[in-house]
């Protein structure tokens, strides 16, 4: 083989691994609660008391038996290492920075549970865009656009986000629904029937909302996002960088 064709085939490699990289650097980097706190303390605190700031504790044996039993799962059996069960009760399971059954409970500590990531995506993709707006916002009190978070990689499709866990079941409706699916299904109790417009009203599920200062202008904003708004308390003064 020649060199021209040695040199050819290398730099096929070094582009393919190159392009491989991006890729993967695309999904960014889960960082845990911690982060988001920094910034967004008043409504880290508020999600501590939420149902999705426990949701590991409902995987270990004997908590919520009656629904376990009633989903033909073993309400004995401890499945806080069920890899089925982990990306629908912790942050970012299977991905870069996320949480992992090998962890210990010092690293997994701001991964366990479903946290803001598990509805925003990947802290490491969009934080930098946060903390650059609210000091320009602070200085010049000009808006960024928002189309900045989205191009950035932040989620605003929180319907979608939801759906991964509430909806994925067998014959469900929701066009994303994969294996494994959640034993939790509207046939083993109607209850299990995700309606978005009334979750993402419940206090006991999400963090309470607060006023936002304006920091970002434009489109994508939540349909949802008026109503929040007109009963929304005041954040702890200088906590908060707004979406």
């Amino acid at each position: 083989m020649n060199r021209l064709v040695v040199s050819i085939i290398l730099a096929v490699g070094i582009l393919f691994t190159s392009h491989q990289m991006v890729l993967a650097s695309d999904n960014g980097n889960y960082e845990g609660f911690k982060k988001c706190g920094g910034c967004h303390k008043s409504q880290k605190d508020s999600w501590l008391e939420t149902k999705h700031a426990k949701t590991m504790e409902t995987l270990k044996p004997k908590v919520e038996a009656e629904k376990k039993k009633k989903a033909k799962l073993d309400p004995e059996k401890d499945y806080t290492n069920d890899k089925d069960c982990l990306p629908c009760h912790t942050t970012g399971f299977g991905e870069r920075g996320g949480y992992k059954a090998s962890m210990s409970e010092s690293q997994a500590k701001f991964l366990t549970n479903i946290g803001c990531e598990n509805c925003h995506g990947a802290g490491s993709l969009y934080r930098k865009e946060h903390s650059d707006a609210g000091k320009a916002f602070k200085a010049t009190q000009k808006p960024s656009p928002r189309q900045k978070l989205v191009d950035a990689g932040e989620i605003f499709d929180y319907e979608e986000a939801c759906a991964r866990c509430h909806m994925n079941y067998e014959g469900s409706p929701w066009k994303g629904a994969k294996e494994p699916y959640t034993p939790f299904t509207p046939k083993v109790d109607a209850k299990y029937k995700f309606d978005f417009s009334k979750a993402v009203k419940d206090k006991k599920a999400l963090h309470e909302h607060f006023k936002l200062r304006g920091v970002y202008e434009g489109e994508p904003v939540p349909k949802i996002r008026a109503e929040f708004q007109k009963g929304a308390k005041e954040a702890a003064a200088g906590e908060e960088e707004e979406k």
